[in-house]
């Protein structure tokens, strides 16, 4: 069925909204470029919003009653979001998940090294990327660093315009005939992207003066020493802000809108609830979606499982069942993107089944690779009943597929939530470019999606 531009619908009332809502989003993404920036900032604005940890709640023995608002944080990376119902909560719950990891560059542990009058970062790339597109880019370091006693510090280098910033080199033109032989997947190797960070010796050193001008500076400035890479978690990522995308500012360019945008405007749904929901709404935002949902902060750790199991208990009545209950009976809107038709890569598509810029939030039945490999598949009842709310919310929207059948594919965290028995469906913003050191998506798409979310928040049932 197809579908049409949003753009035409609007009127100023929701021009100026759209424009307040895409301003805040590009200065989040602007300011948060890892998961755990993105956690501190949601756990502030929660707690602008008037969320309560319920860590100390549960600490205190108090109860919690319909309306009220707690989160719960795991390991600085992970975060769920529990606006209570005034219905039991074994009738189930409205819950929103995206995820706050990206594509990046992660620093070893044994990082630092010399190689003739030259400083370098070795690096592991995180999640899929195209390892050719992150060379030759102004690159920030961002992360926090614990040292022995426990003390953690934060690390940004790169954001601010007086900073210095750090990049990956690559081959000139002029000596590159051997290289534009290779495939595309070879021309860049993993270990190859190692980020350049310094180039000026110091008198004094014995040997790698470069290198040791280098640590100087992070034991002046940071009080770091070169043992606490071991204890690091540094990331390298693009340099400098979002920005306005087209002439008519019609779109948004910044890195790590994959997944982002979506963990943005469900964020957003969630604060704005006022008052007492029918059903129990719920956002969470998770880490190591880009490898696989797994380890501590990943969706298959037993984190939500957990933080509901202590929401029920202070709301009262726990019990397994009625854990397996509040699970099995929930809905949930996988919040995560979808691949935006591009035109000057058409073959790669099937336009009847494709996700257009500026047509509004994108669902997708299933996701997976080539045999719905991996996939969660919607049921058709559940479907229907998401058409209705979004019809009646006047949000538009299109169903997609990721691309050509044998093409490729991939993969959200949708499969894991429904292993609970819930209904669940993949609900996101169309990209261009993505995992991209720069994506970029549609203004329109950004708002109908914070629209979308809020529907689902308050009239699933």
């Amino acid at each position: 069925m197809k579908t049409e531009s949003v753009w035409n619908t609007y009127d100023e009332a929701a021009l100026t909204a759209l424009d307040a809502l895409n301003d805040n989003y590009r200065s989040f993404i602007s300011r948060c470029k890892t998961e755990r920036e993105c956690v501190a900032e949601a756990i502030a604005m929660a707690e602008a919003r008037g969320y309560e940890n319920l860590e100390i709640i549960v600490a205190e023995g108090k109860t919690l009653q319909p309306g009220d608002k707690v989160y719960a944080a795991h390991m600085g990376k992970l975060l769920a979001l529990y606006h209570i119902g005034s219905a039991p909560l074994e009738q189930g719950m409205n819950i929103l998940g995206a995820h706050v990891d990206s594509p990046r560059l992660d620093v070893k542990f044994n990082p630092l090294y010399e190689n003739h009058e030259l400083a370098y970062l070795d690096t592991h790339y995180y999640g899929g990327v195209k390892k050719y597109q992150w060379v030759c880019l102004p690159m920030a370091i961002h992360g926090v660093v614990v040292k022995k006693d426990g003390t953690t510090i934060n690390i940004v280098i790169g954001e601010d315009p007086a900073d210095p910033v750090v990049g990956i080199t690559e081959l000139l033109i002029h000596l590159s005939a051997d290289m534009m032989q290779k495939k595309a997947s070879e021309v860049i190797q993993g270990e190859d992207l190692d980020v350049l960070v310094g180039g000026r010796p110091v008198a004094g050193a014995e040997k790698d003066q470069v290198k040791a001008g280098i640590l100087a500076i992070l034991k002046e400035k940071y009080e770091i020493e070169e043992a606490d890479f071991m204890s690091a978690e540094l990331e390298i990522v693009p340099a400098g802000p979002a920005r306005d995308a087209g002439i008519d500012r019609s779109m948004i360019m910044g890195y790590g809108q994959d997944d982002r945008v979506c963990a943005y405007t469900s964020l957003e749904a969630i604060l704005e609830m006022e008052g007492i929901p029918e059903r129990t709404a719920v956002c969470l935002l998770t880490d190591k979606e880009e490898v696989g949902s797994n380890g501590a902060t990943g969706m298959h750790s037993a984190f939500f499982l957990n933080a509901t199991a202590e929401l029920i208990d202070r709301v009262g009545g726990y019990s397994e069942l009625a854990l397996r209950r509040t699970l099995q009976h929930s809905c949930m809107l996988s919040s995560d993107v979808s691949a935006g038709y591009d035109p000057l890569y058409a073959s790669a598509y099937q336009e009847s089944h494709a996700a257009f810029l500026g047509h509004g939030i994108c669902f997708n039945k299933y996701t997976g690779s080539r045999g719905k490999s991996g996939s969660n598949d919607a049921n058709a009842e559940y479907i229907a009943k998401i058409r209705k709310i979004m019809d009646d919310n006047q949000v538009a929207f299109q169903f997609c597929e990721l691309g050509k059948v044998d093409q490729g594919g991939g993969g959200t965290i949708a499969y894991i939530l429904a292993n609970y028995g819930m209904e669940v469906i993949d609900c996101g913003v169309a990209v261009l470019s993505m995992h991209a050191p720069w994506e970029t998506t549609s203004k329109a798409d950004i708002y109908e999606a914070k629209k979308a979310y809020v529907a689902f928040l308050k009239d699933c049932r």
